[in-house]
């Protein structure tokens, strides 16, 4: 699992007991998880269209930074499934899971689901590429 992006949580992101709103974690997971679908895939036109099992474990509180690490879990036809870990930056404790995050790629005129022509192989030799081009091997 990558973790490329991170947020400093706000006052305003948090719920009556003071801890990050679990409404608002889940809208950075799917923007966090769009724009990893979009780099995987090379498009931009996806559609959310289911988010699995969504697990918290750990309270997010202001002032903490947050970090979401990212992975594709399945390749098919239309479709790209991620899984994205929330976590606490400093402690490293898991905030929250969100598994089985699908995208679909459409057609931009019609709107219909559409091969994005990649597999799980292409999509780890791209991945490679990219941490060799940045200098970010493990």
């Amino acid at each position: 699992m990558r973790f490329l992006t991170r947020r400093l949580v706000m006052p305003g992101d948090l719920n009556y007991a003071d801890s990050l709103f679990g409404g608002r974690a889940l809208e950075w997971i799917d923007e966090e998880a769009a724009i990893y679908a979009i780099c995987q895939l090379e498009t931009n036109v996806l559609v959310t269209k289911h988010i699995g099992e969504i697990t918290f474990e750990s309270p997010a509180l202001k002032g903490d930074v947050v970090e979401f690490g990212l992975a594709t879990k399945k390749v098919g036809r239309t479709s790209i499934t991620i899984s994205c870990m929330v976590r606490n930056k400093a402690t490293k404790k898991t905030i929250c899971m969100a598994d089985d995050i699908v995208f679909v790629s459409l057609d931009p005129e019609t709107r219909e689901p559409t091969p994005h022509g990649k597999s799980m192989k292409e999509l780890e030799e791209q991945t490679k590429e990219e941490l060799r081009s940045l200098n970010l091997n493990d």
